[in-house]
């Protein structure tokens, strides 16, 4: 993780500040590493930084599993809404693609472009 990142979560409380060492460096041990991670993963699966604090005061707490997998589930059809998107995207592409260098008179992938799909 990018040590300007790591700042920004200290900043915003997602991370507490570092013990630092004599040379004034940051030292971070297994609690911090293990809260670092799970932070990362939590961003990799798309949740806000308002879900992520949440969800590490339930992990601080040890919270209710229901109240984490309420987070999850609210999660859910964002995500489901952007696989059909990008499964849209991909059917666009894959058409437009297959029609390149058939079309008479023009380019079928900048025709889609300039016109929305529209014919």
């Amino acid at each position: 993780m990018n040590i300007e990142t790591i700042r920004y979560y200290e900043r915003i409380g997602l991370m507490n500040k570092p013990a630092r060492t004599e040379g004034g460096r940051r030292a971070y041990g297994e609690k911090e590493a293990q809260r670092l991670g799970f932070i990362r993963r939590s961003r990799d699966l798309g949740f806000s930084i308002d879900d992520i604090c949440a969800l590490l005061r339930l992990a601080d707490t040890n919270g209710a599993c229901g109240d984490a997998k309420a987070f999850a589930l609210a999660h859910l059809n964002p995500v489901r809404a952007k696989l059909t998107a990008l499964k849209r995207l991909e059917r666009i592409l894959t058409e437009t693609a297959a029609r390149c260098g058939r079309a008479a008179g023009g380019c079928a992938i900048i025709e889609t472009l300039a016109t929305g799909g529209r014919r």
